[in-house]
């Protein structure tokens, strides 16, 4: 256990290090041009799930079909990882983030670079009626758009609702919804410098299609996310209140 947490301390000084380096290095591209932001992340994420594996043995793995069209993606968040491991599989994801993000050395410049949105979560009917109108305006290019339900990282185990933005998103664009389920943060936690080894996982899950009532829609994507996260808990030896 004691060379685990060497281990994963050395891994989260030198995964911050690169970010640095790597961002200082791709600014002018990405100052220039959106392409030379999305590589750089692009590298970045690719690079630190390849380190991930070797220096802490978690091993990234991606089930389900990879949407690459544009649609709305609604994923379970527990880490930093499951981040890394759904911008790395989708060709342009962009974040609805917190606005505080924004102000972030390296983050903030290439997220707004990528298209995020930023949000103001103190602010919760103006803060979905802005993301609806920034969205709008941002996918004017495309993309795939990542919105976390339940606004936050969430540990395993802990159960926390979900907010309505991701439904405003669903009907507003009209497009096809995404649930995205998670095991992460059993290997890398939402707290902490420990990273446990393991096969941490992100599935994408059947799409929802346009058209679906709202409270059916929150329902469903509740169901689904929550479900199939359990199952890959599970699958990894986590005993989950339904297990």
């Amino acid at each position: 256990m004691m060379m685990q947490w060497v281990r994963s301390i050395v891994f989260t000084i030198v995964i911050y290090i690169w970010m640095a380096i790597l961002g200082l290095l791709f600014t002018p591209y990405a100052l220039v041009s959106k392409k030379g932001a999305l590589r750089a992340c692009k590298l970045y994420a690719r690079s630190t799930i390849w380190m991930a594996r070797w220096m802490v043995g978690i091993h990234g793995e991606i089930r389900g079909p990879v949407p690459t069209g544009e649609v709305l993606i609604a994923a379970k968040h527990q880490s930093f990882f499951d981040i890394l491991l759904i911008f790395h599989a989708v060709p342009h994801g962009k974040f609805i983030m917190k606005r505080e993000l924004l102000w972030t050395p390296v983050i903030g410049v290439y997220a707004k670079r990528l298209g995020c949105i930023p949000v103001n979560r103190g602010k919760r009917g103006a803060a979905v009626a802005r993301m609806v109108k920034d969205v709008a305006k941002e996918f004017a290019e495309p993309g795939q758009l990542v919105i976390y339900p339940q606004g936050t990282r969430v540990a395993p185990g802990v159960s926390k609702p979900y907010k309505v933005g991701s439904a405003v998103l669903y009907e507003g664009l009209q497009y096809s919804c995404i649930p995205v389920a998670t095991n992460v943060g059993l290997f890398w936690p939402r707290d902490g410098l420990l990273r446990k080894p393991g096969r941490a996982v992100v599935e994408f899950l059947e799409p929802i299609p346009p058209g679906v009532p709202r409270d059916a829609f929150m329902r469903r994507l509740e169901t689904e996310i929550e479900g199939a996260s359990d199952r890959l808990m599970r699958e990894a030896g986590y005993e989950t209140a339904q297990g």
